[in-house]
């Protein structure tokens, strides 16, 4: 039993040395001109449709659901709480950490404009999951990419579509979330003395020939998934009713926080958001830095707003809404929420109060430091908020996980993924950071090829729907 474990955790070793390796490459100058040259290209073409059109935006979250709609599951206003759930996640703490410590102050610079152009991709994302709604064998409508593409492209790009949703089964797993709250958790609550010297710990790990370290990550990656698995295996319509519950509530606490430690150190305030602006644009070590500043920041920001990655349709195609524009228009507010808020409020944290000049790649260990620097049991307070980001993200994964599934076994075997999901929890519990970033990014970069290949291609049908629609609503 102990040379099984043994085993298998120098394998996933060897396997996570290969994905950073092949993360490296694929996630560095492609991923960029992707989703930054993509949205860029979105955002010019529809007419700059995430400024001009945040009014209306904003004003969709008002409008009562069409009691005649049928055609999904869920409400527009539940697809938008339960897409921010997945990705007001562990990315906007961890990972603006890691950005800061990999490229300083000026990642955040980069992480804004990948949120800009990220909402003009989400739009598209929102109109094209409506538009191209599809359904799984039972007959019960599902959205996503794989359905944009046979549709909007037609069957000959089938090979596409099933290209994207192996590649979401495994990027939507939440290596990220399991991995940091696992390591939050560790340094928050325990010491690697108590850990070595526990008799529990010790004796597990003796029978099954790991350390105690890895033991300690086991038995709590265990735990993580039996209470993901209260909510996931209750389906879309548990998913979205917790969901709307959490993020107005841990994205109001993480607020207050961040404002108490902006008004107690206000004096620092001007020298964060300089430092922001001129790192960005920094070339004094050479272009090859500055360009390394921007990738890192957009790198991190597809980790956290998923814009271009073809998770959001999969959740707005849920939605019980017939008018594609007006789902498009609530889908963009993600990226405004977590890239735009969420990130800043923490990086002007970390900035104001914490340590980036670290060895190595530190996430979510930085910030912790960070808050509690700033606020008497910051820590303990963030690691509240900690549990809420990451448990939201694995409810709305499961779900983006599990249509692809479908999409490719049908229902009756897709089911199955769930507990593959929850396996998956345990398993990156253990991985180290290294390898769960190089994971996350290269299966986002996977999923985002054939995503961003369908919206650009079909983008000419969304600006004709938004003509039609804005004249026909200054007719009315």
């Amino acid at each position: 039993m102990s040379a099984f474990f043994v085993n298998f955790a120098q394998m996933l070793d060897s396997i996570g040395q290969f994905v950073i390796n092949i993360a490296e490459v694929l996630c560095g100058y492609p991923l960029f001109f992707l989703l930054i040259g993509g949205g860029l290209y979105l955002f010019l073409s529809s007419g700059a449709v995430s400024l001009r059109r945040l009014p209306a935006a904003v004003a969709e979250l008002r409008r009562k659901p069409d009691a005649k709609a049928k055609n999904g599951q869920i409400s527009s206003v539940q697809a938008l709480a339960s897409v921010v759930a997945a990705t007001v996640g562990l990315g906007n703490i961890a990972g603006v950490a890691i950005a800061l410590v990999m490229g300083g102050p000026g990642a955040i610079f980069w992480m804004w404009v990948s949120a800009l152009v990220g909402m003009a991709t989400k739009y598209h994302e929102g109109v094209l999951a409506i538009m191209y709604k599809g359904k799984d064998d039972q007959g019960r409508p599902q959205g996503g990419p794989m359905h944009i593409i046979e549709q909007g492209l037609g069957m000959k790009w089938k090979p596409l579509a099933r290209f994207f949703a192996i590649a979401g089964l495994f990027g939507t797993m939440c290596i990220m979330n399991a991995n940091q709250l696992t390591e939050a958790f560790m340094t928050t609550f325990t010491t690697p003395e108590g850990i070595a010297s526990n008799d529990f710990i010790s004796g597990i790990g003796g029978f099954l020939g790991l350390e105690n370290v890895r033991v300690y990550r086991l038995l709590f990656g265990c735990a993580i998934a039996a209470v993901v698995a209260v909510v996931i295996l209750g389906g879309i319509t548990r998913i979205a009713r917790v969901a709307t519950v959490m993020v107005p509530f841990m994205v109001g606490l993480y607020f207050l926080m961040v404002l108490f430690i902006i008004i107690t150190n206000i004096e620092g305030v001007p020298a964060v958001f300089k430092s922001i602006f001129t790192e960005a644009f920094n070339l004094r070590a050479g272009f090859g830095a500055l360009a390394g500043i921007a990738i890192i920041g957009a790198r991190r920001a597809a980790l956290v707003n998923d814009a271009g990655i073809g998770t959001a349709s999969i959740m707005h195609g849920a939605s019980r809404n017939n008018e594609p524009v007006r789902e498009g228009l609530v889908a963009m507010l993600g990226p405004s929420i977590d890239s735009g808020l969420v990130c800043t409020l923490t990086a002007v944290a970390i900035l104001l109060c914490g340590n980036i000049d670290v060895e190595g790649v530190k996430g979510l260990e930085v910030a912790m430091q960070a808050f509690s620097n700033a606020i008497p049991a910051g820590d303990i307070l963030l690691m509240c908020i900690v549990i809420c980001f990451a448990m939201s993200s694995m409810f709305s994964y499961s779900f983006y996980g599990t249509t692809c599934a479908n999409y490719l076994f049908g229902t009756k075997r897709g089911k199955y993924y769930s507990w593959v999901f929850l396996a998956s929890l345990v398993i990156f519990a253990i991985v180290p950071i290294e390898a769960a970033v190089g994971a996350c990014d290269l299966f986002y970069a996977l999923m985002a090829i054939p995503t961003m290949i369908a919206i650009v291609w079909l983008s000419p049908k969304v600006r004709q729907a938004t003509a039609r629609y804005f004249a026909k609503k200054k007719e009315s």
